[in-house]
């Protein structure tokens, strides 16, 4: 992980609560709700390494390998 990305990203993430919030303050509960679950989810993204995490396939590969004796001859 890259911490001065992940600083950036922080202070962006607080930012925008600081700007926004008064605006979205008198708004539904679920506006709210949606605001602060897309600022948390960016900012848990932003903390993981995506181009080299393991996709859906290296997971099917794990779990399938031991079997690959029992198909193939």
């Amino acid at each position: 992980m890259k911490w001065s990305f992940f600083c950036f990203i922080t202070i962006s993430v607080l930012l925008i609560m600081w700007i926004d919030w008064p605006k979205i303050k008198g708004k539904p509960a679920g506006g709210k709700a949606a605001f602060i679950s897309l600022l948390i989810l960016v900012w848990v993204l932003s903390m993981l390494d995506l181009p080299n995490t393991p996709g859906p396939t290296t997971f099917y590969e794990f779990i399938f390998k031991p079997l690959r004796g029992l198909v193939e001859k």
